[in-house]
């Protein structure tokens, strides 16, 4: 089967009513990114990172993926997929996706403050003040924060330079990481963007519609193009 890497942002889970980092107004449900998500805001505040994250779990597993996780999920039926996602929730694994990789951290899971590979899933949905990992330490959501490191992404660039079809989807593609990304794309691959902002790039066939709107009509078409060639 061919290998088709599904590069993902944040359009793709806004159509399922979860917000972005940022909007007009330069808010995170009405936070300040500074006092939530970033290493200086743990140390000051650990109770209201926490409360913060809390909220956003919650609303993440009240969410159903929309149509177009489930387009992606669908093409694994005729083609190798890999899913490279910057969002933090399962929406792509809760519609079946079972090759995922979370460059910004899974906020389905916590992680040790003193030990990052110690995952552990969240099922409550709540992270306290107080939960401790084996070693003692106190869990702290398993996401990248603004000013770290994100770890996953040499290994997304392997990835992406194996990909024979590239789909970029809800997120224009003048942002990094995934304008870094897309230089490691091989020049043969067939390459979409499916966004309603995206900008002509040379080299890609773009889709001006949101993702829950242009996945499952690419999908389709990749899908019969793939039955086509396999008679």
């Amino acid at each position: 089967m061919k290998k088709l890497v599904v590069f993902s942002g944040a359009g793709i889970s806004a159509e399922s009513g979860l917000k972005t980092f940022r909007d007009s107004d330069g808010l995170w449900e009405n936070y300040r990114i500074e006092d939530v998500a970033t290493p200086e805001a743990w140390i000051r505040n650990q109770e209201l990172v926490l409360d913060f994250y809390n909220q956003r779990r919650l609303q993440v597993m009240m969410a159903v993926p929309n149509k177009a996780h489930l387009a992606i999920a669908s093409l694994q039926n005729q083609f190798d997929v890999h899913v490279i996602t910057q969002n933090i929730d399962d929406l792509h694994e809760r519609a079946g996706s079972r090759n995922v990789l979370h460059l910004h951290g899974e906020i389905m899971k916590a992680r040790s403050t003193a030990d990052s590979s110690l995952l552990y899933e969240v099922r409550s949905g709540i992270i306290k003040k107080g939960d401790l990992c084996v070693l003692g330490s106190q869990l702290r959501p398993h996401v990248v924060w603004f000013g770290e490191i994100v770890h996953e992404l040499s290994r997304a660039a392997l990835v992406v330079e194996q990909a024979e079809i590239f789909i970029v989807v809800g997120t224009s593609l003048q942002v990094y990481p995934a304008a870094g990304l897309v230089a490691h794309c091989p020049p043969k691959a067939q390459k979409y963007c499916v966004d309603p902002q995206a900008p002509e790039v040379r080299g890609f066939e773009i889709i001006h519609q949101t993702a829950a709107a242009g996945l499952p009509v690419l999908s389709e078409k990749l899908l019969a193009s793939s039955g086509s060639e396999n008679k």
